[in-house]
């Protein structure tokens, strides 16, 4: 795929998720006065602000071209379809429940994780697949127990947004947007096999989860 189409293809998904995720927050805003829509409001708002802090990344093109772009708008697409549809479903808790907690926190604890991860891993961070000339392993951080934290922390933040919200569709989704990464995972270690060191770094750590996989 062309990386031009493929740049603008994010530019114009970028403010699209975020005016449906500014309509949703309208939505639980107008029903306040009913508590799990006040903290629906707040977790939409939460999630707009990641999209946000994201953005500059989402949109920006390597320093170096990519190795693959095939990957990236299907990515981009399920991610931005799992907040969506969770975010603009009608809701279906009536009251608060302490079982709220749970999803909250994972969302809240992933989305560190993942903001940590992307730093740790500083410019050698992008969305698009990309082996640079001067590419070395970083095994600092959360990188020193898997090898794609990033991915980890994006997972499991969707995993509490939609656990909250728990409609069928997103959950759909969700499972459609784990298989979209094990299958970008897959290509990009294809690239990074050939950084030297990645195959003993990769050789003692987990993809995604320890003792998992």
């Amino acid at each position: 795929m062309n990386q031009r189409l493929v740049v603008a293809g994010l530019r114009a998904l970028l403010p699209v998720t975020v005016a449906a995720f500014v309509v949703a927050i309208g939505v639980h805003a107008a029903q306040a006065s009913r508590p799990p829509h006040l903290v629906a409001a707040v977790l939409c708002g939460a999630y707009l602000l990641w999209i946000l802090v994201e953005s500059r990344i989402t949109v920006r093109q390597p320093s170096e071209a990519p190795a693959e772009n095939h990957t990236l708008l299907p990515y981009a697409l399920s991610r931005a379809g799992v907040g969506v549809s969770a975010a603009l479903w009608p809701l279906r808790w009536d009251r608060l429940s302490a079982w709220m907690v749970l999803p909250i926190a994972l969302f809240a604890g992933a989305v560190a994780l993942r903001l940590v991860a992307i730093r740790t891993l500083g410019r050698f961070y992008s969305h698009h697949v990309v082996r640079y000339s001067d590419h070395s392993i970083v095994s600092t951080g959360p990188y020193r127990f898997v090898r794609h934290p990033a991915y980890t922390g994006m997972l499991l933040a969707n995993a509490g947004f939609v656990a909250y919200f728990a409609n069928p569709l997103s959950v759909l989704l969700l499972a459609a947007l784990c298989t979209v990464v094990v299958w970008r995972i897959g290509v990009e270690e294809q690239v990074l096999l050939g950084v030297p060191g990645y195959r003993a770094y990769a050789g003692g750590r987990a993809r995604l989860m320890p003792g998992v996989w």
